[in-house]
């Protein structure tokens, strides 16, 4: 009866993820109540703070349904002893992503809440710092990455790691903001792969 009851409220703490991703999507960060996220869930707002302090906390556990994830397998590439060339390692997990953007309604959504559809005002005005965490951390890794290619003489004479890390990390920024800007049958999807080649080919010795 305790696995059960345990299994029944981990159901109901991701039907609550998932319910606020489809309300934070429709209407907004903003304008969503937890009322509505409940009465889409089918549960009850009591619920509601029974898994989560606030709407924040929620937020950020939406966020990290689909970034947990994400991360793990963005540094396992990233990290990984299979690639001669660090930049190859950069190349690939950026490739990677955008086709997880491509392929995964999910993924698409959360960040469409994420960029377009939260006002980090009011009661979200404190957590702004939080939301941009993730930002940071993969800046921080791909300074990382860039400085084992500049170590191993493999980052194109001239360049500075740190330097390479912001522009790369600028790029994937303008192009994750024209991704989710434009209609899936624009074509970029289809182009961005050989962008980030042109992008990473400009670094390479």
């Amino acid at each position: 009866m305790a696995r059960k009851t345990k299994e029944d409220a981990e159901k109901t703490r991701q039907d609550l993820i998932e319910a606020a991703r489809t309300v934070f999507h429709q209407h907004g960060v903003s304008r969503s109540t937890l009322e509505k996220i409940a009465q889409t869930a089918g549960v009850t707002r009591g619920a509601v703070y029974w898994h989560f302090k606030d709407k924040a906390a929620l937020f950020f556990a939406m966020r990290e349904d689909v970034f947990a994830p994400m991360i793990a397998r963005t540094d396992a590439v990233l990290f990984s002893e299979h690639y001669d060339n660090p930049l190859d390692a950069i190349e690939v997990s950026l490739k990677m992503f955008f086709c997880v953007l491509e392929e995964s309604k999910v993924v698409r959504q959360v960040f469409e809440i994420l960029t377009a559809r939260c006002e980090y005002v009011d009661e979200f005005a404190s957590v702004q710092a939080e939301a941009a965490r993730p930002a940071r951390e993969f800046l921080s890794k791909i300074e990382r990455v860039y400085q084992l290619a500049a170590d191993s003489g493999l980052l194109r004479t001239g360049l500075h790691p740190i330097a390479c890390a912001q522009d790369t990390w600028a790029f994937t920024s303008g192009v994750l903001h024209l991704f989710l800007a434009q209609q899936m049958d624009n074509g970029l999807a289809q182009q961005i792969p050989q962008m980030i080649s042109t992008h990473m080919g400009l670094r390479r010795q």
